[in-house]
């Protein structure tokens, strides 16, 4: 809810209690305060003591209280005057408010930018976590453990067949290459197996490729495809 700009008293007591107290009146879930500091951001002679009324402000009330630098708000403000045709007699009367609602669209627009960032950062994390989830060790024909990410589990003609690619392939044709295995169940559970038939392999493999082809025209890729 906007108010008037409040007129410091010169006390310094006196000036954080008012402050503080606007803050409840007016139901202000945050303070931001206008932090001035020199044109290249080293402390100011004002700067000292604008902390130690914004540390004495915090412990005077339990609304979270914030520092933004206010570099430049006011010469803004004088240009915004300026642009908007007010004479030098009034401007006074509205400088340290148009220099006030600058400070808070810095600090907000400063938030919203961290918290896009820490979103961007949430979902890559659960990108890479959900990566590692498909990730799984196989055993080659050599009988070097192998990391693999499981792109597809395919039931077909009674069977479970699961279907990896290599997570760090060395080559175009590691890129490329997919390896089957069936997936078996014995009184120890599940195990994956290795196809040595060519045939069965060729045949599953079209399977999948019809599989896979008819999932990309489907409604549910295009759903996909726009979310990104």
């Amino acid at each position: 809810m906007p108010c008037d700009t409040y007129v410091r008293t010169g006390k310094f007591g006196e000036d954080v209690k008012n402050v503080a107290d606007i803050a409840r009146e007016k139901g202000a879930g945050i303070i931001v305060c206008g932090l001035p500091v020199n044109a290249d951001g080293s402390p100011s002679g004002q700067t000292e003591k604008t902390r130690r009324f914004i540390e004495i402000l915090k412990k005077e009330t339990n609304i979270p209280v914030y520092e933004e630098d206010e570099r430049y708000t006011t010469i803004e403000a004088h240009a915004t005057q300026q642009m908007g045709g007010i004479g030098r007699r009034d401007a006074k009367k509205t400088v340290d408010s148009i220099a006030a609602s600058y400070i808070l669209d810095s600090f907000l627009a400063r938030k919203k930018a961290a918290r896009k960032e820490e979103n961007m950062n949430k979902d890559e994390a659960e990108m890479q976590e959900n990566e590692e989830e498909h990730i799984i060790a196989l055993t080659d024909d050599e009988g070097n453990e192998v990391e693999y990410y499981h792109i597809a589990t395919l039931p077909y003609k009674g069977e479970t067949y699961c279907f990896f690619q290599k997570a760090e392939p060395e080559t175009e044709e590691e890129e490329d290459e997919v390896v089957i295995y069936r997936l078996m169940e014995d009184k120890e559970g599940q195990q994956l197996c290795p196809l040595e038939d060519d045939a069965l392999m060729d045949e599953v493999f079209a399977e999948f490729c019809k599989e896979y082809e008819e999932y990309e025209n489907s409604d549910e890729a295009a759903k996909l495809d726009g979310a990104d």
